[in-house]
């Protein structure tokens, strides 16, 4: 009878609550984990969760940094996962991160680094020296298996971590074989951050898609090729942040859609956006221009062990057939200047003098005969998603293809979905591949040594370039501690990359993004791994 009358009595409270509410115009919604044109920035001015929607022109391909080496992998990882020393906020300068100190010893051979304390990974379990040894042990384990590891950490066939040791819960002490003058900034990028050992000891294949750091967000939830979702870490040990309740990325593949998105307020960031948009975002008064500071070299790949690309002068040959002002002009709209190094001018230790290839189509048919081009067909891929260093690579192949053509090769533009197309270029599957990088530390090691000598092979060298002279110059400039030193080494090793021509070097561009005026405090940092623990919305 009780029941009967307390039932009677909350519908009649529900009747005149929803008659109030309907009277004010009010609604009761819940976050669904979707994002409508209400969601975003109003939200926080109602007291409501603050939801970050964020468009980007792919998915990720993994969610464990130590595996991957895309950028739209670790767009997220940055925010779930922590390294012992971070970037500064617009730089590359080296400041603490988990680590709250470092000493090296005068030989560059110690590093002993006192930790922060009271930090937590997300499933619970406490970050201490010990976790760090068991990440750098897993990393250490299977070279193959941890590619930046392997191209880091690793020349000719030794691992330049000698080891790890845990001095007590909050000291851990590195010791290295030889010198290595980027070990910092190796250390802060971010397939160095570190996971929790409870979840790679229990299934570490599982890291790749349920992700545990100790960042400023944890992982939700990852709808493939849709929505990868992450939440704020209500226990994170930095006070004040992360401002944002939950950021949502978006992979929307099309540029014009992901910025028709932005302006209709479905999403609140869109980046990889055409160089083309610039002028409507500026025009824009909901809308703010994002620059990110040029650390890039989109490029065209050859890779030498597949003909015709296995004679210098065929390369040599494409070099000279391109015509790179006219891409910059037709794709970039000022946004980007020509490269001739694989590196970018603000990396120290640039050669300017390097002639580089100008574009001249004579020459190229000239080598071509000189090299006894048989003419057949080549395969040329483009890439399937926006990048910093290339914004549209269907329109850039197209452009290409017509430049090759006018000299006597013909090729057939090929593409494949963003993860299989990496993998297959990785294995040398490719004739001719579009592809770029951007710097992830601000050192000339992070783009020559890493993208092109013969220590990675199978990892981030997927033209399969080895040349016995360079790999001599960029080991030495490893462990050459004097900068100036290091510089000319450096600068040489830049001729020999320009004479054999692996690549063509295509552009160094600005890339671009926008936000809406509501999004605050977003800084987008030269390594392309933006950090949210700051973001807020008005």
């Amino acid at each position: 009878m009780k029941k009967k009358k307390l039932w009677t009595l909350g519908v009649m409270l529900i009747l005149v609550l929803s008659t109030i509410l309907a009277a004010c115009g009010g609604s009761d919604t819940k976050d669904t984990g979707s994002k409508d044109t209400s969601t975003g920035g109003d939200t926080a001015s109602s007291g409501e969760p603050k939801i970050l929607v964020y468009g980007r022109g792919g998915d990720s391909v993994a969610l464990d940094p130590a595996v991957v080496t895309d950028g739209e992998s670790f767009t997220v990882t940055a925010n779930i996962y922590e390294t012992l020393v971070n970037f500064g906020e617009k730089d590359v300068s080296i400041q603490p991160g988990l680590a709250k100190s470092w000493e090296p010893s005068e030989d560059g051979l110690t590093y002993t680094f006192k930790l922060q304390e009271g930090v937590k990974f997300h499933d619970g379990t406490d970050f201490n020296a010990e976790a760090v040894v068991k990440n750098i042990e897993r990393w250490k384990s299977d070279t193959d298996k941890y590619p930046y590891f392997s191209s880091q950490f690793v020349v000719g066939d030794k691992q330049v971590i000698e080891s790890v040791t845990a001095e007590d819960d909050y000291t851990v002490v590195f010791k290295l074989s030889q010198p290595q003058a980027p070990f910092l900034k190796n250390l802060a990028m971010s397939p160095f951050a570190i996971a929790s050992p409870t979840a790679f000891e229990a299934n570490e294949e599982g890291l790749s898609t349920n992700p545990v750091g100790t960042g400023p967000f944890k992982f939700v939830s990852w709808v493939r090729n849709d929505a990868i979702t992450i939440e704020k870490n209500s226990d994170y040990y930095i006070d004040g942040v992360p401002k944002l309740d939950k950021v949502i990325y978006r992979s929307i593949p099309d540029n014009s859609a992901r910025l028709n998105d932005l302006t209709a307020g479905n999403i609140d960031i869109a980046d990889g956006l055409s160089p083309s948009d610039k002028a409507s975002i500026e025009s824009n008064a909901q809308l703010q221009l994002i620059e990110r500071p040029s650390m890039n070299v989109g490029y065209l790949g050859l890779t030498v062990t597949r003909p015709p690309f296995d004679n210098v002068k065929v390369r040599q040959a494409v070099n000279y057939a391109i015509d790179k002002q006219a891409l910059v002009d037709a794709f970039f709209e000022g946004l980007a200047e020509p490269a001739k190094n694989p590196m970018p001018p603000v990396i120290a230790g640039y050669n300017d003098e390097v002639e580089g290839y100008e574009y001249n189509p004579e020459k190229a048919k000239s080598l071509l005969a000189e090299a006894g081009y048989d003419g057949k067909e080549i395969e040329l891929w483009a890439m399937p998603v926006p990048r910093p260093y290339m914004p549209d690579g269907k329109k850039v192949a197209e452009a290409i293809q017509k430049n090759l053509e006018d000299v006597g090769i013909k090729s057939k533009i090929v593409s494949f979905e963003w993860a299989t197309y990496l993998e297959k270029a990785q294995n040398g599957e490719a004739d001719a591949f579009l592809l770029g990088w951007t710097g992830d530390n601000g050192d000339a090691d992070n783009f020559l040594y890493t993208l092109l000598d013969a220590d990675n092979i199978g990892s981030n060298n997927y033209t399969f370039y080895d040349n016995k002279e360079l790999h001599k110059l960029l080991v030495a400039a490893q462990t050459e501690i004097d900068e100036d030193k290091r510089n000319e080494l450096y600068k040489q090793a830049q001729e020999i990359i320009s004479k054999d021509a692996p690549w063509v070097p295509l552009a160094h561009s600005i890339p671009i993004l926008a936000a809406n005026k509501k999004v605050t405090n977003y800084i987008a940092h030269p390594t392309g791994s933006d950090r949210l623990d700051a973001v807020d919305m008005q």
